[in-house]
């Protein structure tokens, strides 16, 4: 399959970055008291999972209100009949009418409820819309693959470093893997991670001593579409090394790969299940603590251990490792195929661990689009 990306792709703007050391994480859930304020929801259907989130501004964040999160598997058959099936439908229909009851339980008037790589793809999309709006009254949009790009970008701000002179942040989904490039070197350090903000405005050029993004990339592989792709390898060591190599040909035509950019002033950030998982499981997590993955910074060292344990784990042994969780286990290999080949081709032995992505991202544009966070709209 060939990459695909716009014919063009520049940049820009966002907020203040956390003091070194300090986790600029999204609040943790609480109650909404009456009389809080607007309450905002974000929904991302991909290609596996049906995720949401309702929060209310709170200062130059959110805190979250409530949350949803269920393994739908829409995707499932899609790449043999490019088709989302009744069955997998049925499942995601069951998922949205829960989201449906917690946006009315909350009393929610803004939100943004969008689809992404499943969806794109799908011959039967338009239908299986009208079915969503039909049986739960929720209307899904479908999102090119630039806006999820640039959501994800922004949701991982406050995680940039004001050293960081070049940035890529990487997206690993169900159906799809968002690479974004961002030069900051002309943003005075105290105003990178709010330049990167701006970037929900899109992927443009704003001028000197703005984010600028270099080159942007939706390779048509997550976790779930490259697993597929290699189904009938049935050796699980032979499977994981040629998931990585074919992730590894289908990032060729990204500008930068072959840059020989300078180690120093060099972060990548990886959004993604897959990525949190591998953080969680290098922690030893039996139960998942966000507080702990989010911000967690990862050597290439590190990564490559815990891959090696999956790989000595086997199929079942992973499927009941309870810091994999039975709802990832399948697909743990092939996202851990994504990250190994990124870890191995950029010029940098760490990652930052971003537990945020595209719901996070909806959810500051839509409240810097209304002016409601403390440093007021990103322009």
């Amino acid at each position: 399959m060939t990459p695909q990306r716009p014919r063009g792709a520049d940049a820009i703007p966002q907020r203040k970055a956390a003091p070194e050391g300090v986790p600029h994480a999204v609040e943790p859930s609480v109650p909404h008291p009456p009389g809080a304020g607007t309450l905002y929801a974000a929904l991302d259907l991909g290609t596996n999972s049906c995720r949401m989130l309702i929060a209310q501004p709170r200062g130059s964040q959110f805190q979250v209100v409530d949350s949803f999160s269920k393994t739908v598997q829409l995707g499932v058959g899609l790449e043999a009949s490019g088709r989302l099936s009744r069955a997998s439908m049925g499942r995601t229909v069951q998922a949205l009418r829960i989201c449906q009851k917690k946006i009315e339980k909350h009393g929610v008037r803004r939100m943004r409820l969008v689809a992404t790589e499943a969806c794109r793809r799908a011959r039967n999309a338009k239908d299986f819309i009208r079915q969503v709006r039909r049986e739960t009254g929720l209307s899904l949009e479908i999102i090119a693959p630039e806006e999820e790009a640039r959501l994800a970008v922004i949701s991982c701000a406050p995680l940039v470093n004001a050293r960081t002179e070049q940035l890529l942040v990487v997206d690993i989904g169900g159906g799809s893997t968002e690479l974004v490039w961002i030069d900051l070197s002309d943003v005075p350090p105290e105003d990178r991670a709010r330049s990167i903000m701006g970037l929900h405005r899109g992927f443009q050029s704003q001028g000197d001593r703005s984010a600028r993004v270099v080159d942007w990339i939706s390779v048509p592989l997550g976790v779930a579409t490259l697993k597929d792709q290699f189904g009938d390898v049935e050796d699980d060591a032979a499977r994981f090394a040629l998931m990585s190599w074919f992730f590894e040909e289908n990032l060729a035509s990204f500008s930068p790969y072959n840059a020989q950019n300078p180690r120093d002033g060099f972060q990548i950030i990886g959004t993604s299940g897959t990525v949190t998982t591998v953080a969680a499981s290098y922690l030893n997590l039996r139960r998942y603590d966000r507080t702990k993955v989010d911000g967690l910074q990862m050597t290439s060292d590190q990564i490559d251990l815990v891959i090696r344990e999956y790989l000595a784990l086997g199929p079942e042994g992973r499927r009941t490792d309870p810091r994999i969780g039975r709802d990832r286990h399948a697909l743990i290999m092939s996202g851990a195929a994504i990250l190994q080949a990124l870890m191995r081709v950029w010029p940098t032995d760490r990652l930052s661990v971003a537990d945020r992505g595209l719901r996070e991202g909806l959810l500051y544009a839509q409240m810097s689009a209304d002016g409601v966070l403390e440093d007021g709209p990103y322009a």
